[in-house]
């Protein structure tokens, strides 16, 4: 069981330390992308690999730097007719058939 475990971790570390570490390049005979129409240069492979900040926003874990009374919203204001709703536009007839009840329907024929 030991050589086993052995030969085990020996192939994973094997596997794990081939890697190579090296900066990225384009392949041989490719070139990097043309330049955009709107840019000054041709990026490079770092300005192509590195994420815009937007991509990466600075995380803010404290939202408030003091406890502070919020103030007044002029905008927050009630509804003009007290909180009712509206009333049914002009023409339309009442609906009878539906209702608010809970429980069986007796439609009455």
């Amino acid at each position: 069981m030991n050589r086993r475990l052995a030969l085990v971790l020996s192939c994973l570390f094997a596997a794990a330390s081939c890697g190579k570490v090296a900066d990225l390049q384009p392949a041989s005979g490719k070139a990097l992308p043309v330049k955009p129409l709107m840019a000054r240069t041709t990026p490079t492979a770092e300005d192509l690999l590195t994420p815009p900040t937007y991509a990466r926003p600075d995380r803010i874990d404290e939202l408030l730097k003091r406890s502070e009374p919020r103030n007044a919203d002029p905008f927050d204001l009630p509804p003009p007719t007290g909180g009712t709703a509206p009333a049914a536009p002009a023409g339309a007839l009442p609906d009878s058939t539906t209702s608010n009840e809970t429980g069986p329907v007796d439609p009455g024929f």
